[in-house]
């Protein structure tokens, strides 16, 4: 049954996070492409100058959070059940999304993106495994 729900909801899901990463929250094309890669350090800094926890929350817990669904891909997609194709394909992918960003200027190329979101598939995956154990009979 969840994956039957997985199933349907993971392209509509897919299509919204790909329009928040160029379009939403009042993105605009930038005068210049911009690019982040001291890993770790960008994210550290930018909680030090944000102002609000709320800042904090949306940017750097969101890009965590909203990656979650994809460490459930393995149900589609049987070849992503295993944890080290599952990274490979994904920081594969988000990679591209992340260089489309710098070149179409409607975002920043950020490693740190890459290793947060990566860090929520990786979460993903573990609640997936997790969710099989315990609830064969929803699977």
């Amino acid at each position: 049954m969840l994956k039957k729900f997985y199933k349907i909801i993971i392209v509509p899901y897919v299509l919204f996070l790909l329009y928040l990463m160029f379009f939403g929250m009042g993105r605009t094309q930038m005068e210049d492409n911009l690019l982040t890669i001291e890993p770790i350090f960008s994210t550290i800094n930018f909680i030090k100058g944000c102002i609000s926890w709320k800042d904090i929350i949306i940017i750097v817990v969101g890009n965590v959070v909203m990656f979650i669904p994809f460490g459930f891909l393995g149900w589609i997609f049987p070849k992503l059940r295993e944890l080290k194709s599952l990274l490979f394909t994904f920081i594969s992918a988000i990679t591209i999304v992340e260089v489309t960003q710098y070149f179409t200027r409607m975002g920043i190329f950020e490693v740190d993106d890459i290793i947060l979101n990566t860090f929520g598939v990786f979460l993903g995956f573990l609640i997936r495994n997790l969710v099989e154990k315990k609830c064969k009979d929803w699977v």
